[in-house]
């Protein structure tokens, strides 16, 4: 297994009472009333946290005289983690699409097994993970190359067709029109007041491609200088009173559309930002493990920081360890009103 980063108890223990399964293989729980050790994710009911300790690597944990648990078989799950990230990185290198039998026969598990286990990890299946590349392959080269044919090969698809049947629509454009900085799509865009001041909002037909605080429709023309910019209409209005919503409501459901992409990694932050509940917080180390990779913290950070519809993808209830808030694009503050709402409103529902 391998050792985890440092993290502070009050995590440790929050990840371990939820059984949190993005933090096996992260580190141990030590049970001092039974002796044993377990993943924090053991089925096994919880003793009181004064009887807890935790150990960031079965080696620690037997040295402080605790042996493994028989439920949960804390020692295997090193091995299921090295055998996601071999996958991946099987699926970045490869030039060709990799059935999942050959991703699962090359990292030694079965099939069926190995499909649940990557998905549990990383938050989608096999194959999506390896559309998400290509598609992100493709728009790093539909920026790049002279043409689209060029641009589709290059990111690893067989033929044009391909592309077009699988994953063109990630984008949220055309290929030919990212190639040419949004040429033939017309994104529109809007200011609407909310208690935390201006929010700027913009959509393609499709939905949502920018949410922001203290921006303009110049950060459009600069992200897309082809598009065509224009001033909204009442659909944009309507879409834009919704976010507002979610600013000042953000206990009610709000299921917008999105027109947004990313790397697969950021993709996978952004889907882990969204499950994280009101009034709740995740640290960036638990959004690295949520998108299967524990180690990229920083990154996780980063994807945080490059989310395109602020609100709607909450980033703000990402922080540090240890309860530090981190960094927000749009300040402190905003971040700190934000968490505080959600938490009130949290309360309420609790009440």
């Amino acid at each position: 297994m391998t050792t985890a980063p440092a993290l502070d108890d009050d995590t440790a223990w929050r990840a371990f009472a939820a059984r949190d399964r993005a933090w096996d293989g992260r580190f141990l729980v030590g049970v001092k009333t039974t002796g044993i050790y377990c993943k924090p994710s053991c089925p096994a009911r919880h003793p009181k946290r004064e009887n807890v300790s935790f150990h960031p690597d079965p080696a620690s944990a037997r040295a402080a005289g605790f042996r493994a648990c028989l439920r949960c078989t804390p020692d295997t799950v090193g091995r299921d983690r090295i055998a996601v990230a071999a996958a991946i990185a099987l699926l970045e290198v490869a030039e060709d699409r990799l059935s999942l039998d050959s991703v699962a026969a090359q990292v030694g598990y079965a099939p069926h097994h190995f499909h649940r286990l990557f998905k549990r990890a990383t938050g989608v299946t096999p194959a999506a993970y390896a559309r998400a590349l290509r598609s992100g392959r493709a728009a790093d080269a539909l920026s790049e190359d002279s043409t689209v044919t060029e641009a589709i090969y290059d990111a690893g698809y067989s033929a044009p067709s391909r592309f077009y049947e699988a994953d063109a629509k990630r984008l949220g454009m055309a290929p030919s029109a990212w190639a040419r900085g949004g040429d033939g799509v017309t994104i529109r865009w809007t200011v609407a007041d909310t208690s935390l001041g201006a929010l700027f909002v913009a959509a393609t037909d499709k939905g949502l491609c920018r949410v922001s605080f203290d921006e303009d429709a110049d950060e459009l023309r600069r992200r897309f200088p082809n598009a065509t910019i224009e001033a909204g209409d009442s659909a944009l209005a309507e879409l834009a009173a919704h976010v507002v919503a979610a600013v000042e409501s953000p206990d009610r459901d709000h299921d917008l559309p999105l027109d947004v992409r990313g790397t697969a990694f950021q993709e996978a932050v952004w889907q882990a930002l969204r499950t994280i509940p009101i009034g709740e917080t995740r640290t960036y180390s638990e959004l690295a493990a949520l998108a299967g990779r524990p180690a990229a913290v920083r990154a996780a950070g980063t994807a945080c920081g490059q989310n395109p519809v602020s609100i709607v993808i909450p980033c703000h209830r990402a922080q540090r360890i240890g309860g530090a808030l981190g960094g927000y694009a749009y300040g402190l503050d905003r971040k700190r009103a934000l968490l505080a709402t959600e938490a009130g409103q949290r309360a309420d529902l609790q009440e």
